[in-house]
């Protein structure tokens, strides 16, 4: 069989009702009908396999994907891939095919760290996308790759100023600063002190973040004292 009737067969076989109406309502602005209902653990093990195949590129040129799996599947394969230059152009073909946010945040940005700088410029370009997942994976990268040892002041003035009605790009902006409270605390503290953020992202990074066991009970306090 061909890889991509490889897949199908796997998907067909491993379909799961119950769990295809569970992630129906996780992801409601997808078609219900590209769901089939396989679990990511085992989209995770098939796409090991997947990626080691010789002919894995005629299933990743294959977009778009006509289910959402394919599409985890997809992010789960280019993952595994160690070439820096190669990583960023298969992330980079895939972006726009991205469609929701689960699959945005399972396509893993850490090869990406093999060279920061890089890395960097990219998330910096892919802010400016018009389309909306790219400008929430930027993000996503900027909170797995750049808010320990690498971070800068001027990465919070980048997303503070990401201005997009999307509810899924402004759920990001809250988690950012969200896990910013966490490993960036005063810094983080003086951005939400300032209302630098619209009011609907200052409050859910602020919930957020007082859900979180990494901040103190007095910073929780402070916080809860800012809300708008």
């Amino acid at each position: 069989m061909t890889i991509r009737e490889d897949v199908g067969a796997f998907l067909a076989s491993h379909a799961d009702e119950g769990y295809r109406a569970f992630q129906a309502k996780l992801i409601p602005n997808i078609d219900a009908a590209t769901i089939v209902g396989v679990r990511t653990p085992e989209l995770r093990k098939f796409a090991k396999g997947l990626a080691r195949r010789e002919d894995a590129g005629e299933f990743l040129a294959a977009l778009p994907h006509g289910t959402f799996e394919e599409n985890q599947l997809h992010s789960f394969v280019i993952a595994q891939e160690r070439d820096f230059d190669k990583l960023v152009g298969e992330i980079e073909r895939f972006l726009p095919f991205v469609d929701n946010w689960a699959t945005c945040d399972q396509l893993s940005c850490r090869g990406l760290a093999a060279n920061p700088d890089a890395a960097l410029a990219k998330a910096r370009s892919w802010l400016e996308s018009d389309h909306e997942y790219t400008v929430r994976f930027a993000i996503g990268v900027l909170m797995e790759l750049f808010l320990d040892e690498r971070f800068r002041l001027e990465f919070f003035a980048w997303v503070i100023g990401v201005s997009r009605p999307e509810y899924y790009v402004n759920m990001m902006r809250a988690w950012y600063f969200a896990e910013a409270l966490a490993k960036q605390p005063a810094a983080a503290e003086a951005v939400i002190a300032s209302g630098a953020l619209d009011a609907w992202t200052h409050n859910k990074a602020i919930q957020k973040a007082v859900e979180s066991r990494r901040i103190s009970p007095e910073q929780k306090d402070r916080l809860r004292a800012m809300k708008r």
